[in-house]
C-alpha cells in the first residue's frame, strides 16, 4: 500500500502496477514533453520523442514553480490550464504523470535558488513565515485537486517536492537546512496535504542529488517510510562523454544503493532526472546510459527538458534528440531496446487497473 492509507484506488493501483512493470523493464519519461521541443511549442500531438520514435515517453514530467505566487505560467513558462490538459492526455493514454516544485522562496520571495539562512526554520510551526508558507501549499493542492480523468477521478501524480536537497543551491538545500528542519519539512508537506487538504491522489518521492556514496549517506535526511513511497535521484553527465565514462559508473553504483535501499524499505526506486546537455556524443544512450541502467530493478528514468532556444544564454537546450540530432539514431536503438518502455509499451488497464 502507499503510505496514504486513504489513498484512491487508481493511486494504489499505480503503487502497486509500478512494482509489477519493474518487472518487465524500466519507463522512459520526459520533462514538458508535450509542451514544447526545439523549434516548435504548443502543437497538439507533438512530442520531438514522438518525432523521433512515432511513440510518446511512458512518464510525463511536469513543474509548478510560481504556482505559489499564483502566476497564469510555471517558470518555463507553461500556462498551468495547458499544462492541465497535457496531464489529462498523458494519463488517458496510460502514462504515468510525476511533478516537481521548484516554489519561490517563502521568506525572501526570491525564486527557489535563493538559498537564504533560516528559511525552513521560519515556514514551518511556530515560525513567523509558517502562514506563506501553507497559503503556497493551498495553491498547489488546489491545482493537483483539479487534475481529474474522463470520469471524474483524480489522476495519480507522482509528487516530487524539494529534490536536489543534498546540495547547496535551493532554499531547502544542505547549505542553509539542517538534515532535521529538512525531515520536518518534507513531512509537514506530506500531513499538510495528505491530512488538511485531503489530498489522496499523490505518491510521494523522496530525491536527493548525486552527493552519496553510501546507503547512509541516502538516508541522513530521509524523513521517514510513513512518509515516502519512492526513492529517487537525479544525476547528470559532465564533461566529454566520449572520453570518460565516470557517468555510467556513477549512475549504475548510485541505482545500485538506491535498488538495495528500495527492496528492504519495501519502496520503489527511479531516476527523477538525468540528461546530458546538446546530446553532443552521438552515442550516448546506448554506450553511457543504457550501461548504468541495464543491470537494475527500478521504475523509471526521466529525462530533462527541451527547452529549445534560450535567448538569455544564446543557446539551444535539450536531453533529448529532435529530427536530425546527431544523437538521433542511437535514441532509437535505445527505444528499442526490450528494457526500456515508452508510452506504446503500457495501456491505462495495466498502469491504472
Amino acid at each position: 500500500m502507499p503510505i496514504d492509507k486513504q489513498a484512491t484506488q487508481e493511486t494504489v493501483n499505480l503503487y502497486n502496477n509500478l512494482k509489477k512493470i519493474e518487472k518487465r523493464g524500466f519507463m522512459v519519461g520526459h520533462q514538458d514533453d508535450l509542451a514544447y521541443g526545439v523549434n516548435w511549442k504548443y502543437e497538439p500531438g507533438r512530442s520531438d520523442i514522438h518525432d523521433i520514435t512515432g511513440d510518446y515517453p511512458a512518464v510525463y514530467g511536469w513543474e509548478l514553480g510560481h504556482l505559489e505566487i499564483g502566476a497564469p505560467v510555471n517558470l518555463d513558462s507553461v500556462p498551468f490550464d495547458k499544462m492541465r490538459e497535457f496531464i489529462q492526455q498523458g494519463y488517458e493514454r496510460g502514462g504515468v504523470i510525476t511533478i516537481s516544485w521548484h516554489g519561490n522562496n517563502p521568506v525572501t520571495g526570491k525564486t527557489a535558488w535563493d538559498p537564504e539562512e533560516g528559511t525552513v526554520e521560519a515556514i514551518l510551526p511556530d515560525g513567523e513565515k509558517n502562514d506563506v508558507f501553507n497559503a503556497q501549499l493551498d495553491k498547489v493542492a488546489a491545482f493537483l485537486q483539479s487534475l481529474k480523468g474522463k470520469n471524474g477521478e483524480p489522476i495519480p501524480v507522482l509528487f516530487r517536492p524539494f529534490h536536489e536537497h543534498t546540495g547547496g543551491w535551493f532554499w531547502w538545500g544542505n547549505r542553509t537546512t539542517s538534515n532535521d528542519s529538512y525531515k520536518k519539512l518534507f513531512r509537514y508537506t506530506v500531513e499538510y496535504l495528505k491530512d488538511k487538504k485531503q489530498l489522496h491522489n499523490l505518491l510521494y518521492v523522496y530525491n536527493t542529488g548525486s552527493e552519496f556514496s553510501s546507503s547512509e549517506e541516502y538516508l541522513e535526511r530521509y524523513p521517514g517510510d510513513d512518509v515516502v513511497d519512492m526513492l529517487s535521484f537525479d544525476i547528470y553527465q559532465r564533461g566529454d562523454a566520449a572520453k570518460d565514462s565516470s557517468y555510467t559508473y556513477s549512475l549504475d553504483k548510485h541505482l545500485g544503493i538506491l535498488e538495495k535501499l528500495a527492496a528492504e524499505k519495501n519502496k520503489i526506486a527511479t531516476v527523477g532526472e538525468t540528461g546530458y546537455s546538446q546530446i553532443p556524443y552521438a552515442q550516448w544512450f546506448t554506450r553511457r546510459v543504457y550501461p548504468g541502467l541495464k543491470n537494475h530493478k527500478f521504475s523509471y528514468v526521466l529525462f530533462w527538458r527541451n527547452a529549445g532556444y534560450k535567448p538569455q544564454n544564446d543557446e539551444v537546450e535539450y536531453y533529448v534528440p529532435y529530427k536530425g540530432q546527431l544523437s538521433e539514431e542511437d535514441f532509437l536503438k535505445f527505444y528499442n531496446l526490450p528494457q526500456t518502455l515508452f508510452q506504446s509499451d503500457l495501456t491505462y488497464s495495466e498502469v491504472y487497473e
